[in-house]
């Protein structure tokens, strides 16, 4: 199927706008809204094409992703689709396109994850689908720096569920653990938890039992607040909790007088403070988080880099394409793709495995803040060059 009848390419977005997952949905619906007047005209070699953008609500379901796949690809002619976020979601939304045969671009999802995790290995990698993340080394990486600032000893607690995420990260050679054990620490782990947790005691009993002063997680906000409340109930205070996924964002679930997130470290991949600019209009990452709080009236989330840079690549791939209107051109056109984006410098053809561009990440704690009720501080720099730490690491009391 070539391009839509106004001759016009399809740009295809597959978000979250309703469902569990529906703030998710923000960033992309805000970095579709400011870069659309930028796709009127897109040269491709010495032509010019149109580009539309189209979206499709998943519904925070992987049915509901893969039948947006099927409507953008079958029925509106999509050459590439983009998509952000869902641990369910994403991967149904790759593997969609994966098997519709049109290119996909991806974020905010560990590489590990997603490409081995979808049955990828180096020697038989994917066709269609491509992603830029971090990995759970480099969350290990930066969670260790923090650990070590924080002066606790070398036992860890580890509240792990029982899905991709959990067991990922404690898987022996390619995850967190791995990272974390070579770096000299202990990780005390208890059975995998389902979603959402009913009682976490067992947790908090078994980290207290063994002096683990330190604890690490990719929980949910609710399922964090549980734990934290569990433990202050038990007389148990760990001195630093460090949290990724939906941490890195501003949650709003409380557990007891205190929100879920207050002072808990976590992952920074994306603040107005990195030095990073958009390959399409030029806006900083400054600028960027100032104009959606300005036009949205909410507070910057981090995955609003990552939305904006989505659109950055899918829009490279169809200018270096060398036929913007055939969809494996337009894959190959990702597969070689270097690009400086509003998110950080992308390499496919860097790895660390083919289909994976990396995202660098600093380490960040949640504080009290002079504009919202808390705000992400930078505590670490992550070795990138012009970002600076801007505070030290508090400690719970």
């Amino acid at each position: 199927m070539g391009p839509a009848r106004d001759g016009a390419l399809v740009m295809g977005v597959v978000v979250a706008r309703s469902g569990r997952l529906a703030g998710l949905g923000d960033p992309p619906a805000f970095a579709m809204s400011s870069l659309e007047p930028w796709l009127d005209r897109v040269r491709a070699g010495t032509a010019t094409y149109p580009v539309r953008l189209v979206s499709r609500d998943s519904r925070s379901t992987a049915e509901g992703g893969r039948r947006a796949v099927r409507e953008l690809a079958g029925q509106k002619g999509a050459r590439i689709v983009v998509t952000l976020a869902g641990t369910q979601v994403l991967p149904a939304v790759a593997d969609g396109c994966e098997e519709a045969g049109v290119p996909c671009v991806s974020s905010a999802f560990p590489w590990q994850a997603y490409y081995y995790g979808r049955g990828a290995t180096e020697a038989t990698p994917f066709r269609w689908t491509y992603h830029f993340c971090w990995g759970l080394d480099a969350i290990a990486e930066t969670f260790t720096d923090l650990w070590a600032l924080s002066g606790a000893g070398p036992t860890v607690g580890c509240l792990w569920n029982d899905g991709p995420q959990g067991t990922w990260s404690r898987e022996a050679e390619r995850g967190f653990a791995a990272v974390a054990r070579a770096r000299g620490y202990r990780l005390v782990d208890p059975a995998a938890y389902q979603e959402p947790a009913a009682d976490l005691g067992g947790h908090a009993d078994a980290f207290a039992a063994a002096g683990a002063e330190l604890v690490t997680s990719a929980a949910t906000a609710r399922d964090l607040a549980l734990f934290r409340t569990t433990a202050a109930e038990r007389g148990t205070h760990p001195r630093l909790i460090t949290c990724s996924r939906r941490l890195a964002y501003p949650p709003s679930v409380t557990g007891g007088e205190r929100p879920a997130q207050a002072d808990v470290a976590t992952l920074a991949y994306w603040t107005p403070r990195h030095p990073y600019r958009s390959s399409l209009d030029g806006t900083t990452a400054a600028r960027l988080a100032e104009e959606y709080e300005r036009h949205t009236g909410c507070q910057w989330l981090q995955p609003l880099g990552l939305a904006h840079a989505l659109i950055e690549v899918a829009v490279h791939a169809l200018r270096t394409a060398a036929d913007p209107t055939d969809r494996a051109a337009v894959a190959d056109a990702i597969a070689r793709t270097k690009l400086e984006t509003v998110a950080g410098p992308l390499d496919w053809t860097a790895g660390p495995v083919p289909n994976v561009a990396t995202v660098r990440l600093a380490g960040g704690q949640w504080r009290p803040g002079r504009h919202h009720d808390d705000e992400l501080s930078l505590v670490t720099d992550g070795g990138i060059d012009g970002l600076r730490a801007e505070a030290d690491l508090v400690l719970s009391r």
